[in-house]
């Protein structure tokens, strides 16, 4: 008898684990397209269409400092994801770029796709990204790293009381909610050895 509660109570978790692992591999792909409407209803965090060289003759804020920090997480996939430098004072006004460092610690390739957030929440609008490895798929085969890169414009018009601004990003696995939907969140986040924040 008792055997008999243990294997129903073990399929009613199983079950319930396979319905949370479906649940975060499709809230995964709905986040972009949330996060897209977002940005078009408050204009915060789109990429601006503009090059290198109109961004440049913008005319900066020569006086002026603002720190960015860089805060990076990564949520059910096996990589390891830092910026080279974990932050740099900028000019508002002035085009500036940070460069990222991703590398797959599995034995697979993977897939992966980073969304990003700025805080304080309040100061999103003034942050403007003239090009950006978000949103794009990522292909790492085993073992593979690569540089990849986010260019940025402060706007002159941030208030004064916003010396600090910190530009998150939280990769998430693509692939792996594809090939692997029976994986519990749990099993997910060990093999990934870490996990990280989500979005603001």
């Amino acid at each position: 008898m008792a055997q008999t509660v243990n294997k129903t109570g073990n399929k009613k978790t199983v079950g319930l684990l396979l319905l949370g692992a479906v649940f975060m591999f499709g809230f995964g792909y709905a986040l972009v397209p949330l996060y897209e409407a977002y940005c078009d209803l408050t204009g915060r965090g789109k990429v601006v269409g503009i090059s290198d060289a109109e961004a440049s003759a913008i005319s900066g804020d020569d006086e002026r400092l603002v720190t960015v920090v860089f805060d990076t997480n990564i949520r059910g996939i096996p990589w390891e994801f830092k910026p080279l430098a974990r932050q740099m004072r900028v000019n508002p006004g002035r085009l500036s770029e940070a460069v990222f460092m991703v590398r797959n610690k599995s034995t697979r390739p993977v897939t992966g796709r980073a969304i990003p957030s700025v805080s304080p929440p309040q100061a999103g609008i003034y942050f403007n990204k003239t090009e950006c490895f978000c949103f794009n798929e990522q292909v790492l085969l085993p073992a593979e790293s690569k540089e990849i890169i986010v260019k940025f414009i402060v706007d002159t018009a941030l208030p004064a009381r916003f010396s600090s601004l910190t530009l998150s990003y939280t990769f998430f696995n693509l692939a792996e909610g594809q090939n692997k939907v029976a994986q519990t969140p749990l099993e997910i986040d060990a093999e990934a050895g870490a996990s990280g924040a989500w979005p603001i």
